[in-house]
């Protein structure tokens, strides 16, 4: 195998030029990491924020763009005794993923179903170990409860709906199009809310009176008040990102209080090692087979090519997507 590979690199003084391929040695591994040679990867808002300069890899972690890939295993650490070579593994990581080699932790890898092609493996990970770590993890959802999931065309809002339908909860969504809430519905999502035309709030109380058990917010800002009117008792709001803004002006702590809400704010890139470990096992038991059995699929908005990488960057800044935005190296 050779010494250096290609990787996407931009400049870090100068943030908004043009991503270009660029030259580097291929990473060591530790003795429980492995190498993947990467076939595909997907792309996340967090990769637009990096190379923005808002939201730097972990300490130690690589410089690299992508938190998501797909490929097959080239290399094996000394401990590593649950894998073997040329496997096709997905998984999350902290960074590196814009790249032909990347390493992982082998505890964070999941086997790619047959049925699925490289780009849905790509497409896989980020997104829905980031929904079932906040709805079933975090929110503890369960039959016959009802969620609320903003962003609901985005990967991870496909993601949760798709993981609601499979656990009997029911979903409503918001999203800014009758062609994004379309896609929603076919997912399995009950009450569709174009954001642009209607109160959520309103909707909520009409169709759900009694509110519901969980928010998935990726808007924060305004929307920390606007969820608490249509929250039921003892509901949680899993926060995670900003996008309408870093701070909710007149927190309504008597809401809160009164209904007993938990707001909790959560990221998974810069969790544990062990953290990742336990998530991935737990979703690789209760969910990667319904990936096969076609229960749940990985919803790909736009494939492109390696040579396409600045216009797949500029698709998820227009906010136009519907599912995942996935780059394949072939």
């Amino acid at each position: 195998m050779a010494s250096t590979m290609k990787y996407i690199a931009f400049d870090n003084d100068n943030p908004g030029r043009t991503l270009h391929l660029a030259d580097c040695a291929v990473p060591t591994i530790t003795p429980n990491q492995v190498l993947v040679k990467v076939s595909a990867f997907g792309v996340n808002r967090a990769d637009l924020l990096q190379r923005a300069g808002h939201y730097p890899p972990p300490p130690g972690e690589s410089d690299i763009l992508g938190l998501e890939v797909c490929g097959t295993i080239t290399r094996l650490g000394e401990d590593v005794g649950s894998w073997d070579l040329d496997e096709r593994v997905c998984a999350i990581i902290a960074g590196g993923g814009y790249a032909e080699y990347v390493v992982i932790e082998a505890s964070h890898l999941m086997r790619v179903p047959m049925n699925l092609s490289d780009a849905e493996g790509a497409g896989l990970a980020e997104v829905y170990l980031t929904a079932f770590q906040a709805l079933n993890t975090i929110a503890g959802l369960n039959a016959g409860q009802r969620a609320l999931i903003h962003a609901g065309a985005s990967g991870v809002g496909l993601a949760a709906i798709q993981l609601c339908r499979l656990w009997g909860v029911e979903t409503a969504v918001t999203a800014s199009s009758a062609e994004k809430l379309a896609v929603c519905q076919s997912q399995g999502a009950s009450v569709l809310i174009n954001y642009k035309k209607q109160d959520f709030v309103t909707e909520i109380k009409h169709c759900w009176p009694h509110g519901v058990n969980a928010v998935l917010d990726m808007v924060a800002g305004d929307y920390v008040n606007r969820n608490l009117n249509v929250m039921a008792m003892d509901g949680v709001m899993v926060y995670l990102a900003m996008m309408g803004g870093r701070f909710a002006n007149n927190l309504d702590m008597a809401k809160l209080l009164g209904k007993r809400i938990s707001i909790i704010g959560s990221t998974l890139r810069n969790r544990s090692i062990a953290y990742k470990a336990e998530l991935v096992a737990a979703f690789t038991k209760a969910c990667l087979p319904a990936f096969t059995s076609g229960e749940l699929s990985v919803v790909i908005d736009s494939e492109y090519s390696i040579a396409d990488i600045n216009a797949c960057h500029d698709a998820m800044q227009r906010n136009a997507t519907k599912g995942k935005l996935v780059v394949s190296w072939s």
